[in-house]
């Protein structure tokens, strides 16, 4: 990927199945790093940048290209957090890290049935999981290099993760053009 030079601080993209810990460890990751963290979930309702709500999957129908139109100018500063269940429709010039968050299925499919899905949402966010979908899907969309798959089961996981993102952030330098 080639940074662009005006950023001084890095942006990164935790993505997996709803349910995987990516709104819990991007804002832990935010506070420890003081990175900006951006729910895209958030945005689209906040903004209106969907097409309308699919009944099926009980969710907005998310217009893609108005979120990066929304979104184009704050990446370029760089300093982001982006917390979002998908990853192939962004530039993959925005980020330098993509953060991919696994679950067990069971810890999957008990936070999930918790958070009240049921049907084809329950259904579809597991078998996703068990695909490993969200996996395939960054490692087609950004350099090898940029994508890092973590397990996110406990509190632990979670702390764990956000520590090795930290220190990553930390230890990143913008390359030059």
């Amino acid at each position: 990927m080639v940074q662009d030079s005006k950023r001084t601080r890095p942006n990164i993209l935790v993505t997996g199945t709803p349910g995987t810990g990516k709104t819990t460890t991007s804002a832990a990751l935010a506070e420890s790093t003081q990175l900006r963290h951006i729910s895209i979930g958030d945005l689209v309702r906040e903004k209106n940048l969907h097409d309308g709500w699919d009944d099926e999957l009980e969710c907005h129908i998310i217009n893609e290209d108005l979120v990066c139109d929304e979104l184009e100018d704050v990446m370029e500063q760089g300093g982001n957090i982006v917390d979002y269940h998908g990853c192939d429709f962004f530039p993959e010039r925005w980020f330098d890290r993509v953060v991919v968050l696994q679950t067990d299925n069971s810890v999957l499919y008990d936070r999930l049935s918790k958070r009240g899905y049921t049907g084809a949402k329950l259904t579809n966010n597991i078998e996703c999981e068990i695909f490993q979908v969200l996996l395939e899907e960054a490692k087609e969309s950004y350099p090898e290099n940029t994508v890092a798959a973590l397990k996110s089961d406990t509190i632990e996981d979670i702390t764990r993760n956000v520590t090795t993102l930290t220190d990553w952030v930390r230890s990143w330098q913008p390359t030059p053009q």
